[in-house]
């Protein structure tokens, strides 16, 4: 008979998920996981399966975080135009405060460091992207009907462009670029309002 975990896988995930975040997929070990867990490896591969399987669990978490983070936001009783700036001065605040380690965006990480070579976390990825496209295009759409946005525009191009944005920003603050140069993209980005 089996013995019943011991453990809240839930909390397991987000101790991963933080050591991932840290360091990135690859130079993240098992020995790193089971110190950031505090599991042994025979629970994380009982559990888990794979270092990979906890890596899709990890950031599908984040994932999860984030978008409820920005759907919060979005839902929100600013204009659809103060909104996307909000947006935008929150990346930019989180590169410089919270992420002033230099960990960045996980996300973002991630479709630099492996999406490219790894088709279940690229899908993964794209179901993130459309999800935050589709918000984005929704609350563009509200403040052309609101004549807070240029009717004449693609919100779904605009959509696209905040994303872009917001990608560039992460990459670019972990560059080393200033927060006053971010900051100015960031209004130009929305002068395409």
């Amino acid at each position: 008979m089996a013995r019943p975990r011991k453990f809240d896988e839930g909390r397991a995930v987000d101790a991963a998920m933080e050591a991932f975040w840290a360091a990135g997929y690859e130079a993240t070990s098992t020995q790193d996981l089971c110190e950031a867990t505090g599991l042994g490896r025979s629970s994380i591969y009982n559990t888990f399966k794979s270092k990979h399987d906890l890596f899709e669990r990890a950031l599908a978490r984040y994932m999860e975080c984030k978008n409820a983070e920005l759907i919060e936001l979005l839902e929100g009783d600013l204009p659809a135009r103060q909104k996307v700036r909000a947006l935008l001065q929150r990346v930019i605040d989180e590169e410089f405060v919270e992420y002033a380690d230099g960990r960045g965006c996980l996300v973002v990480n991630t479709c630099v460091e492996v999406s490219a070579h790894d088709e279940p976390v690229a899908a993964a990825l794209a179901r993130d992207y459309g999800i935050r496209l589709e918000a984005l295009r929704a609350v563009i759409e509200s403040g052309q009907r609101d004549g807070d946005i240029a009717v004449g525009k693609d919100a779904r191009t605009l959509a696209h462009l905040v994303i872009t944005s917001v990608g560039g920003l992460r990459v670019s603050a972990r560059a080393g670029v200033d927060r006053a140069a971010l900051e100015a993209v960031a209004d130009a980005a929305l002068a395409a309002f």
